[in-house]
């Protein structure tokens, strides 16, 4: 890491050479420099922010689709329909990548094909809020040029992630909100659906019970306890196991996308339907750069999943930034830190690349949606920790 200095007026020029010549011979203090071979690889650290080495990739991808109470015994068709698209999201982003396409390209591409997928709580299978309606959030960032586009509380675009990176290249804002959202969504002619475009049967279900918890338990108890809420999640899980509804835990549920392209150049891109239930407006950390996304080619792509105001409140994807680019760390423990030191367990969890394409898959929940691939033929995808 460089450091700065500040020399008197007074000093001459060739004691200032002298000056240079020693600080260079001494490494100016600074720590000793890793060489490419060494670049830590937290590719599938998701507890013990487990690292290997290897060299710089080409390029390099991961995904997610939430993370939560995920029951290991839930029905065989379904859990091969979340493998499934899960695979069908990654290998659309791994042929782009090697083709040479750009990693802004790819994230957006990558994230619109998990917004298509009715498994995740984005798009197609957002949740629905208190007045039974979907308001649906996104975000995307360049790590080249630290452009950053993101909406919040759209109700009629198919797809918010490409919404979001209108924003960031047909305007000169950086978040739009609701009916103006909609407005600047009318002017780029994106696709527009319908209320019943959103309606997933699971989803459904999972916000008629918290109706009924909070009519039984009470409205100030179910928007200021966490853990009722907490425990609430549970029980949709348990029901979710023997059948009787959709199991995932709605709280956590977000898709997202990190790549770094031939080129390398970093990007990530976020999409989320919320918290089953939400009501005034309510803002997750999706939207929210820093929180849920960021982006930056000096650092690392990071996108999340979890407690939103959890996310807010630690800045979560800026802070493993911060840590890679300011504190020395690499990626995995960068990430490591933040999800297991700064958040809570159940928080949720990360997704980053860096510029040499380490990959970090971390999360402090039963289990992750996740998948990741890279040049060096790298492809997995996978839901617990232990696989």
């Amino acid at each position: 890491m460089f450091r700065s200095f500040c020399w008197p007026r007074s000093i001459s020029f060739s004691r200032l050479v002298l000056a240079v010549g020693l600080l260079s011979l001494v490494g100016c203090g600074a720590p000793e420099a890793t060489g490419a071979g060494q670049a830590v690889d937290a590719a599938d650290a998701s507890s013990s922010g487990g690292t290997t080495t290897g060299t710089p990739k080409a390029w390099a991808i991961a995904i997610h689709g939430g993370a939560g109470v995920i029951p290991k015994d839930i029905d065989p068709v379904q859990k091969e329909a979340y493998y499934a698209a899960l695979r069908e999201a990654l290998t659309l982003g791994q042929e782009a990548l090697d083709s040479g396409e750009s990693s802004l390209d790819v994230v957006e591409k990558v994230v619109r094909k998990l917004e298509d997928a009715p498994q995740f709580n984005a798009g197609k299978g957002a949740v629905f809020t208190h007045d039974g309606k979907h308001a649906l959030d996104a975000a995307i960032m360049d790590g080249s040029t630290l452009g950053v586009g993101a909406v919040t509380g759209v109700e009629t675009v198919k797809n918010p992630i490409s919404l979001a990176r209108l924003v960031m290249t047909e305007t000169r804002h950086v978040l739009l909100s609701g009916e103006g959202a909609e407005a600047f969504a009318d002017t780029m002619e994106l696709e527009r659906v319908d209320a019943a475009y959103y309606f997933t049967q699971g989803r459904h279900d999972a916000w008629q019970r918290a109706l009924a918890r909070e009519k039984e338990e009470g409205e100030q108890r179910l928007m200021m306890d966490s853990a009722a809420d907490d425990q609430a999640s549970l029980e949709d899980a348990r029901l979710g196991v023997e059948g009787s509804a959709d199991w995932q835990n709605e709280k956590y549920g977000t898709v997202g996308v990190v790549a770094l392209d031939r080129a390398g150049n970093l990007a990530a891109g976020t999409s989320t339907g919320g918290l089953t239930n939400k009501r005034w407006g309510r803002v997750g950390d999706v939207p929210i750069i820093g929180a849920g996304t960021y982006a930056n080619d000096a650092a690392c792509a990071v996108s999340g999943t979890g407690i939103g105001e959890q996310f807010i409140r630690h800045t979560v994807a800026s802070d493993i930034a911060a840590l890679v680019a300011y504190g020395d760390l690499s990626l995995a423990d960068a990430a490591h830190k933040v999800v297991h030191e700064k958040l809570k367990p159940g928080d949720g969890g990360i997704i980053a690349v860096d510029p040499q394409g380490n990959l970090a898959l971390v999360f402090n929940t039963a289990g992750m949606f996740r998948g990741a691939a890279d040049a060096d033929g790298r492809f997995d995808v996978a839901i617990w920790e232990d696989e």
